[in-house]
């Protein structure tokens, strides 16, 4: 079902069938002749207009234009953000939109810049190399190892989300067990996922049960994807807050998981998915009117007041700068709400400020439907029965 990063159809089929029975859907990768959905995520669904806005949330085009394109990974720790910004400010590049994921105290971070005077793309390899170097020995902190910090200047196009789980994927941040408290992930987070045999079809089943949320499927896909696995049919089931998805796969060579090792694996890159992006930080909305040295100014007060920063959104519209960031206190606490009084009255006089709390507390649906989606796929699968 996915190739190079999207959703792919195999040409012999170039199909794509979706029913739908609210709440759920059930998709088939083997029937249905002309469909837009098809041509939007095939090989041929890019465009060369999606590259031109940052909402399209493309990434990868080194020097190009207006901008180069930098893809960071790394240990994470409190007020990495702000020293990655301040070297770029003392380097004069500005930053014109960036997105960052931390997930198991790593770090992936996908940054679009320009020369200061200029507005225009980087290409002094002098220069870039002097960043990267920079860039590299921020990110190593007082580790020897060179492979725990990478900084690319990255040359292909891919969705930036998609990119993220590329990034952090390659990293390895699902190893090591959840690093995470139980206070960060409560039980109402915690994905159930399990993998069955289709003994008949010849199939893995791959059921997740999780809160539901925004772009569940896509982050499951693309892990799915990265992993070499095919995913042949799928159903989608909403539950009030809650999601159960069930994936018939196969592994690219046709065969499927067979050993406990295979299953595990699995299980642990799709829970790493998952919870990329679930938080119960703060979110803080910045806007402000754009200029070199923000970023760094900004990050640098969240760090002075015991903040850390877990993700952040960066964008540039004209001459506004518009910037979200998850947070949290450094030392795992709770956030004071006087830290974030004193952080209004130092910022509030040149940028507009907005504190939103993410809301996680949902009572768990019952075991009887939390188990397994309203709509199988029994119906769809006896139609290619000899």
């Amino acid at each position: 079902m996915a190739r190079d990063g999207w959703p792919y159809f195999d040409p012999e089929y170039e199909t794509l069938s979706i029913r739908i029975n609210p709440p759920s859907v059930a998709v088939d990768n083997t029937s249905c002749k002309d469909c837009t959905l098809v041509k939007a995520l095939g090989p041929k669904g890019h465009t060369a207009d999606v590259l031109k806005t940052w909402q399209g949330k493309q990434v990868g085009v080194h020097s190009s234009g207006d901008h180069t394109a930098i893809e960071l990974t790394g240990r994470d720790r409190p007020g990495l953000l702000s020293e990655i910004f301040a070297v770029l400010a003392n380097l004069h590049f500005n930053v014109i939109a960036a997105e960052v994921w931390t997930h198991n105290r790593r770090i992936a971070c996908l940054l679009y810049v320009n020369d200061d005077s200029t507005c225009r793309a980087v290409d002094d390899p002098s220069r870039l190399s002097t960043m990267g170097v920079q860039l590299n020995n921020i990110l190593r902190g007082c580790e020897d190892d060179r492979n725990v910090a990478r900084t690319n200047f990255s040359a292909s196009v891919t969705h930036v989300d998609r990119r993220l789980h590329q990034m952090l994927f390659a990293d390895r941040d699902y190893e090591g067990g959840c690093l995470s408290t139980e206070a960060e992930y409560p039980p109402s987070f915690t994905p159930k996922i399990t993998i069955d045999r289709c003994v008949e079809k010849g199939y893995s089943v791959v059921t997740v049960s999780c809160k539901d949320r925004s772009k569940l499927m896509f982050d499951i896909v693309c892990t799915l994807t990265d992993m070499q696995y095919v995913v042949f049919h799928a159903t989608i089931t909403s539950d009030g807050p809650y999601a159960s998805q069930e994936y018939y796969i196969r592994h690219m060579d046709g065969c499927t998981l067979d050993t406990e090792g295979e299953k595990q694996r699995v299980i642990k890159c799709l829970e790493a998915a998952i919870r990329r992006r679930v938080s119960e930080d703060l979110i803080l909305e910045l806007c402000a009117k754009d200029r070199v040295g923000l970023l760094s100014e900004v990050t640098r007060v969240l760090r002075e007041n015991g903040l850390s920063v877990t993700r952040a959104g960066v964008t540039t519209v004209g001459e506004q700068a518009m910037h979200v960031f998850y947070v949290r206190d450094a030392s795992g606490d709770p956030v004071d709400m006087k830290t974030i009084e004193g952080l209004r009255k130092e910022i509030g006089q040149t940028m507009m400020l907005n504190v939103k709390k993410v809301q996680t507390c949902v009572k768990a649906p019952e075991s009887s439907s939390w188990s397994k989606t309203s709509f199988s796929f029994g119906s769809l699968l006896g139609k290619f029965r000899n």
